[in-house]
Formats: structure tokens, sequence, C-alpha cells
């Protein structure tokens, strides 16, 4: 009992504590007088990833690429057959030609590189500063082109999503002190900390209690836990109609994880991939990345059987794994 309620805890103070530090970053960087623009491409990108950062960081650290590299590979899994698939049944989500052209293709390259760096190379502090020089190098170059077609892209439909599930994510209009913008980004970031802390111990007592690999456990219950936050803000979007939020949504989460966590998480607590993530989940999440562009490419749409055949993908994922 005390494990399952280490596990819910943590899972709980991940997403107060990602609310928390995204509303209090996004307050006091309007105040400031930071670009709109800006503060969706990386605050609240970083923000909303956040859960997945402390996570697989403190599990690198701890001695354990299982839940690390399986939080993140699980992710990516859990973003496009769960939740897209989700999404696709409650209302078609429809892809803008350019989320497809330019952010789709990157998802998929990402995933590929990632698949392959983990099959020959350590994830050591070179790969993962790699990693976090091309997501740089990819939101200067969204930026860019937002300044000229006014297309934030799929990371800036991901601050959008937040900002329609919760309004109070949204930046005020009001300047006036930044002192408790600053106290409750704060106060999320600790409730993060200690939340990755207690999901981390509880994960991995859950998975010797049950007799399972701890990679089994991070590429299911923990991944599926700290995407919770996408899971909401791209069901909110999809009941709101704005199916292409959805979308962007998952995009910009996946490149956010690969690129940004795994980066991170590479240049912090460098290890090894474990090779039943390299030989068959890295390649699954391949595989799935490149469904979901293709469904996206018929139509420009993700229509509710499509969304249906996500989501039995997903079932049959999990059941696979379980022994």
């Amino acid at each position: 009992m005390e494990t399952w309620l280490s596990l819910l805890g943590g899972l709980a103070l991940l997403v107060i504590g990602g609310e928390l530090l995204v509303r209090g970053a996004v307050q006091a960087a309007e105040r400031i007088g930071i670009s709109p623009l800006v503060i969706g491409l990386t605050l609240v990108g970083f923000g909303t990833s956040m859960p997945e950062l402390v996570t697989s960081v403190q599990a690198g650290l701890g001695g354990f690429p299982g839940i690390a590299f399986g939080n993140i590979v699980g992710s990516n899994i859990a973003n496009i057959l769960l939740i897209a698939g989700v999404s696709a049944l409650i209302c078609p989500v429809i892809v803008a030609r350019s989320a497809l052209r330019r952010d789709a293709v990157v998802m998929l390259l990402v995933a590929i590189s990632f698949a392959v760096l983990a099959l020959v190379v350590p994830m050591g502090r070179a790969v993962g500063s790699g990693m976090l020089v091309l997501l740089v190098g990819y939101i200067w170059f969204v930026i860019q082109q937002e300044k000229s077609t006014a297309d934030g892209g799929a990371i800036h439909d991901k601050s959008v999503a937040l900002a329609e599930a919760d309004p109070g994510i949204a930046p005020p209009h009001v300047r006036n002190g930044l002192l408790i913008p600053l106290l409750i980004a704060l106060v999320g970031l600790v409730l993060i900390v200690a939340g990755g802390s207690f999901l981390v111990s509880g994960a991995v007592a859950i998975a010797r209690s049950f007799g399972v690999s701890e990679t089994v456990i991070g590429l299911t219950i923990v991944a599926v836990g700290t995407s919770m936050p996408e899971l909401v803000t791209s069901v909110i979007a999809a009941l709101k109609r704005q199916g292409d939020v959805a979308f962007g949504n998952v995009v910009g989460s996946n490149i956010y994880n690969v690129l940004g966590i795994g980066g991170t998480t590479a240049l912090i607590a460098p290890s090894n991939v474990p090779s039943e993530i390299a030989r068959f989940d890295a390649p699954v999440m391949v595989a799935v990345t490149l469904l979901l562009v293709l469904f996206a490419t018929t139509g420009l749409r993700i229509g509710r059987r499509e969304g249906a055949i996500l989501l039995a993908g997903y079932i049959a994922y999990g059941w696979m794994l379980w022994p």
C-alpha cells in the first residue's frame, strides 16, 4: 500500500508542480516583457515536459536507466497511440499542412535518430549536448519562421493547448510585481522534484513486487503518468473542436521528449539505453511515429477510425509488455 501511495503521490505532485511552475514562469516572463511566442516555445514547452524531465534525470542518477529512457520512449508511444487516439475518437484531428511538412517530419527524424543512437552508442554527454543543440536550433528556426508566416508550429500549439485547458496559464496583461509569480514557480519546482523522487522509488518497488523489469514500469506506468498533462490538454482541445492544436501538442511533446529530456538526461546522467528498449521499444516508437504521419497525410486529418486503430495499438503494446 505504501508503495502505491508513493507512486500515486509522486504523480499528483508532478502534475500539480508542473502546472504551478508553468503558471509562475509564464506570468513572470510576461511581466518582464518577454514575447508571448518565445514564452510559448520555451517556458511552456519545457515546463509541461518537466515531469518527464525530472523523473528521467532522477532515475538516471539513481542507476535506473530502464525507467529513465523507458519514460522517454514510452511517453512518445503513449502520446501517439493513447493521446492522439483518444483525441481523434472525441473529435477528428485536423492537421495543418505546415505542421505536417515541418514539425511532423522533424518528429519522425528525431525518433529515427534516437533509435539508431540507442543501438550503436551510449547516451553520453556528447550525444546529450548534440540533442540540446538541435532543440535550441529547432526552436530558433520556428521563431524566425513564425515572424514571417504567423505559424508557431507544433510547440506553439503545445502551449495553446495548455492555455485552453487552464486559462490561469495564459499570461496576464497586468504588469505588477514579480515576487508572487517567482514564488509560485519555485513551489512548483520543489513539488516536481519531490514528486519525481516518490514516483521513481514507487515504480522501482512495484516492479520488484510484480516481478517485472524496471524498464517495463518505465515504459508503462511512469510514461503514462508523466504524460498526463499532455493527455488532459489534448482531450480538452479535442472537446473544443481544436483538433489541429491537439495534433500540435502531441508532435511538440514528442520533439521535446527526445531532444530536451533525452539530451538533458544523457548530459547529467550518462548511461546505455537498455537493450530491450533499443531493440524493441525504440523501433516501435519509430513505427508508430511513421503511422501517425501516414494517417495525417491522408486528407490532412486523423479520423475516428484511425483514432480507434491507434488506441487499439496501445492496448496491444501494453499487453505485449506485461508478462
